[in-house]
């Protein structure tokens, strides 16, 4: 007993920080999400009243399918395309490897909404893109594709696998560069070619890899916001628009109350596929 009183003693200070920052923050954001506030004046008590109306709101309602179907495009593209560039750029040490490597990575470091831009004035009518295809005799191509309810967010979910495939290469190299050597000599000796080592060799030793890199996508993509601002605004209409442009916009709009019950239920949207995959991968003996 009194070693656990000790053990309880150390972890205190590790406790009080997440009780600070997380669980009070938390509860305090729930029972303002049953208030009518403003963010300025005294909060009413309301109850349900905002979460009912979230149901009832088509706006409301379009933000999170947008949220959802970004998140489940982009988080397997990023992760496809993350193991891709890491088998082929994780062995060889020449000097054209390594800048490749740079150049895959270093668009992940800059920020969303910078490259949002960016790709605005590549894509948007008369923009780059247009303007060379218009030179090729593609007109069936030249039109303002932002403008496009049903091509816009697939542009988005495209500009976001181009721009953090990087970060998701990073650490399947990491993981791939960290599988003893012997292995690789055993499935020589047995006979194993390219496909047998990269199933039965690669795949089971960057499990942790992939979890993280999974779990961290989906954290990721279901809170896009920079590029989204960046690229379309949320338009056409609200054709784009997220959970978290949608968030803010009701928090400035007067809202306050009613966007803190949006935001309650973005973070369960967000939990409820994170832990079902810990779940899942845990009962495999695949987590972390």
């Amino acid at each position: 007993m009194r070693k656990k009183r000790i053990d309880y003693l150390f972890a205190l200070p590790a406790f009080i920080v997440f009780f600070i920052f997380f669980i009070y923050p938390f509860l305090n954001g729930f029972w303002l999400s049953l208030t009518k506030w403003n963010g300025y004046t005294d909060p009413i008590f309301i109850g349900l009243e905002n979460f009912k109306n979230i149901l009832k709101d088509p706006r409301a309602l379009s933000a999170i399918k947008n949220t959802v179907v970004f998140a489940l495009f982009s988080t397997p593209l990023l992760n496809l395309f993350g193991l891709m560039y890491a088998l082929l750029l994780e062995n060889s040490k020449s000097k054209m490897v390594k800048l490749t490597r740079i150049f895959v990575y270093v668009p992940a470091i800059i920020s969303p909404l910078i490259m949002g831009y960016v790709w605005f004035f590549i894509m948007k009518s008369g923009g780059t893109a247009q303007e060379l295809f218009a030179q090729l005799g593609m007109n069936g191509l030249v039109f303002d594709w932002l403008a496009d309810p049903k091509l816009a967010l697939a542009l988005i979910i495209l500009v976001n696998t181009w721009q953090f495939s990087g970060m998701t290469m990073i650490i399947y190299l990491s993981a791939l560069q960290a599988i003893p050597e012997e292995l690789y000599e055993a499935a020589d000796i047995d006979g194993a070619n390219y496909w047998n080592k990269l199933i039965d060799v690669k795949l089971p030793n960057i499990t942790s890899a992939i979890t993280v890199n999974i779990l961290t996508n989906i954290i990721g993509s279901l809170a896009i916001f920079d590029a989204i601002v960046a690229l379309t605004d949320g338009g056409p209409g609200y054709a784009t628009e997220s959970l978290s442009m949608y968030i803010m916009r009701m928090s400035y709009g007067g809202s306050t109350g009613y966007a803190v019950a949006v935001a309650i239920i973005m973070f369960f949207i967000t939990l409820i596929p994170v832990m079902a995959y810990i779940l899942a991968t845990k009962k495999k003996g695949l987590a972390i």
